[in-house]
């Protein structure tokens, strides 16, 4: 046995958490994790507390999917109201930090009236103070620009609240996670180890990269008493080798939802990464197994949960090359950089591009394009559709562009000319304002103003503008949420009667009246295209791996 050298297992679940909380990307800059926790965490704590049986009943609610609900059947009340009060003792410096934010703004609000700001700063809260620029827009409306890099250096950056839970995953069904603390249990490995920490390289690598024993013991750094779990999370058995793709073309392949791996003379790209666990299942999909030694571009549209997923991104991290993210920098609470986010959490690979920029290579051309819509009309600059274009091929992702601007593609398609293939995201009613950005806020908005700013993508009618627009020859719906395993961080459940559903039909057959090839993309899919830019059909499907 002490000879023998042990794989990670394909089916072994990886959790990243702030404080016990699954990480998603506004949890990692000091700012939006402080107004996070006071306004989101603490409050669902508080909720579960006083009326545990409320939730219980909440989340078998299909209506209620992706609510404030925490899923422990009304039990566990115990270990959340220490996990709450141990949050409130240990963070008293971000509890601090929320509530400064909220009195800057009321400050700002009745303070500035379009003179100058300097007599102001010393009435900015004192933990403030330095770490934000009072501004105002060209319309006397006050505002302010937080110097982010400061805040990443200073204690309101606390990687102790960072570490990672494994444990096995056997089926699609997970619990909604942005509503409900993971708490430990003994079939889980709590691992206190920041993001950043090479060892999360070295224990990822292990599912192709075999270490003996004691390599594995000194990576996990856990007691005696956890050698029988971390045994169970092994295997001697190697994987099935990555056979990459050797063709004249390129190749495609979509893992679900806005993923997607292009392949093509030897250079990777992957889109949006969001991947599924290997396991018995009955929906034929790629999952890790299906990823390339070595990705040269990990490309990143937006600074969403489902776009920016850590869970997927530090599996990979020690595969990928270069990170591609939109660059935004205005330092404004609701846009935090994605660039300064990965970088203080261990990746040291960012490429940071703004609007109508290009990478380019021997091999390929990448140019970052505008992106309207889906962002509830908020100021958010970190969000770029990608245009590809390798030989004759010329493919646009554009994730959940809502094109409610047709001006906008006019000029890009002056600038570009045609597409081959059209990506698009038609996830057109999407979520209010309030679902991902309430705890930001520092006044309370309206309901009707609230349900009309929408996290929502194209339409059909939009749709069918762009792909009129850039004469496209195939258009693929996708980032639609509907595969089973997203669903614990998007809480999506269509039905035929489903308007993104109907609108992305008329959409696809739309198109086809055309002679437009198109499809609602689900599951799995892999398309080959030829040198000389012609498309072929569907080839091998993705294995449902067991």
């Amino acid at each position: 046995m002490n000879h023998e050298s042990f794989y990670l297992r394909q089916n072994i679940q990886l959790e990243p958490l702030i404080d016990h909380w699954y990480a998603w990307p506004h949890l990692i800059p000091p700012a939006t994790a402080a107004r996070n926790i006071t306004e989101r965490h603490l409050k669902i704590m508080d909720s579960y507390i006083s009326s545990p049986q409320i939730h219980a009943n909440a989340v078998k609610n299909p209506k209620m999917l992706g609510g404030p609900f925490i899923d422990y059947g009304g039990k566990r009340v115990d270990e959340i109201r220490v996990l709450r009060d141990g949050i409130k003792k240990e963070r008293a410096h971000l509890l601090g930090l929320s509530a400064a934010l909220a009195a800057l703004d009321a400050m700002l609000r009745e303070g500035a009236k379009g003179h100058s700001l300097q007599s102001l700063y010393p009435k900015v809260p004192e933990i403030l103070r330095g770490y934000v620029e009072l501004a105002y827009d060209l319309n006397n409306h006050p505002s302010f620009r937080l110097v982010e890099p400061l805040l990443y250096r200073s204690k309101y950056f606390d990687r102790s609240q960072q570490s990672l839970f494994l444990s096995v995953i056997q089926n699609d069904a997970r619990p909604f996670v942005l509503s409900t603390p993971r708490l430990e249990s003994d079939d889980t490995l709590h691992l206190r180890r920041t993001f950043d920490d090479e060892a999360v390289d070295r224990l990822f690598r292990l599912k192709t990269e075999p270490q003996p024993w004691h390599v594995i013991k000194e990576t996990l750094q856990v007691g005696d008493a956890y050698d029988s779990l971390v045994r169970s999370f092994l295997t001697t058995e190697p994987p099935p080798p990555y056979v990459p793709y050797t063709g004249l073309g390129v190749r495609w392949r979509y893992f679900g939802h806005a993923c997607i791996l292009i392949e093509s003379n030897g250079m990777s790209m992957l889109f949006d990464p969001v991947l599924s666990y290997t396991y018995e299942n009955d929906i034929s999909r790629y999952t890790y197994l299906d990823l390339p030694d070595k990705i040269d571009y990990v490309l990143i549209t937006h600074n969403h949960q489902d776009h920016v997923l850590f869970e997927t991104l530090l599996q990979i991290r020690h595969k990928v090359k270069n990170i591609v993210v939109p660059r935004n920098g205005g330092g404004h609470l609701q846009d935090p950089s994605l660039r300064l986010l990965l970088e203080n959490c261990g990746f040291r690979n960012v490429i940071e591009i703004s609007e109508m920029d290009e990478i380019r290579d021997s091999k390929v051309r990448i140019t970052g394009l505008p992106f309207f819509g889906e962002h509830a009309d908020l100021d958010i600059q970190s969000k770029l559709a990608w245009l590809v274009k390798i030989g004759p091929n010329t493919l646009l992702f554009a994730a959940d562009s809502c094109n409610i601007e047709p001006r906008l593609y006019e000029h890009i398609h002056r600038e570009i000319g045609d597409v081959d293939a059209l990506f698009l995201g038609m996830e057109c009613d999407g979520a209010p304002l309030s679902w991902l950005y309430g705890p930001l806020l520092t006044q309370r908005v309206e309901r009707s103003m609230d349900e009309s700013r929408r996290l929502a993508g194209s339409n059909c009618e939009q749709g069918r503008s762009i792909v009129d627009l850039f004469h496209c020859r195939e258009v693929y719906v996708y980032a639609m949420g509907q595969e089973p395993w997203l669903n614990y961080i998007m809480s999506i459940k269509y039905t035929a009667e489903s308007r993104p559903i109907i609108e992305s039909d008329r959409l696809i057959q739309a198109c086809q009246e055309q002679g437009i090839i198109a499809e609602r993309l689900f599951g799995e899919k892999e398309i080959l295209l030829e040198e000389s830019g012609d498309y072929s059909s569907t080839v091998t499907p993705a294995v449902a791996h067991s």
